[in-house]
């Protein structure tokens, strides 16, 4: 998928297709989240359209060194545009805006006590990336065509749930729900398909 202006338009109108679940208030225990499936040239006059994935810095508090979308907790008042577009500034520079909101994600649930919601946003011309080292150890260009492939995604079972496991294989490495959950959604998506991820799991280690 070539960064222009046609893919922007295509995705745009495959996210306008696509039917969220129904929003409902969370359960008391969980905290609404927003996270930016932030999409950008995947390279230096690379032309393709690539995703923006983190490694979360290890001096946090919660989820260090673990593969993220950029995002966080929802301030009071805030919608999760407002948040994911807050995140996407404050993590990595980038100045987005409404107008560069494709769409969202159906909203999944965390084992850590999260409801998140994923915001799709076309960040083209919103400065140059430059994460906040307090929170990024490093940020990733994830190819649209690397989570397209048939072996991207596979699924395993856990003695501790009877929920499957779903993993994204990138680079000999395998990135876990959430962030693999949603991300697999994003690339459903994409394919004009409505698959839900709420009940993926995710690993034992991601749980707290």
């Amino acid at each position: 998928m070539p960064f222009d202006h046609t893919t922007r338009r295509n995705i745009a109108a495959r996210c306008a297709g696509f039917a969220r679940l129904p929003e409902s208030a969370p359960a008391p225990a969980l905290k609404r989240a927003a996270v930016a499936i932030a999409l950008v040239e995947a390279g230096e006059g690379g032309g393709a359209t690539a995703l923006l994935l983190t490694m979360r810095a290890a001096g946090l508090r919660a989820h260090r060194g673990q593969w993220a979308l950029p995002g966080g907790r929802c301030d009071a008042g805030e919608t999760a545009i407002e948040a994911a577009l807050r995140e996407l500034r404050e993590e990595l520079g980038l100045q987005t805006g409404p107008d560069d909101v494709l769409g969202l994600l159906d909203d999944y649930p965390t084992r850590s006590g999260y409801l998140i919601t994923p915001v799709v946003v076309w960040a083209e011309g919103c400065g140059a990336i430059s994460p906040n080292p307090d929170e990024v150890a490093s940020v990733h260009r994830i190819a649209l065509d690397d989570i397209e492939r048939a072996d991207a995604f596979d699924f395993v079972a856990i003695p501790e749930s009877d929920r499957r496991v779903i993993r994204f294989r990138h680079q000999g490495r395998f990135i876990h729900a959430p962030t693999a959950a949603l991300i697999y959604q994003f690339r459903e998506v994409l394919e004009g398909r409505a698959t839900r991820v709420v009940e993926l799991e995710q690993p034992v280690f991601a749980w707290k």
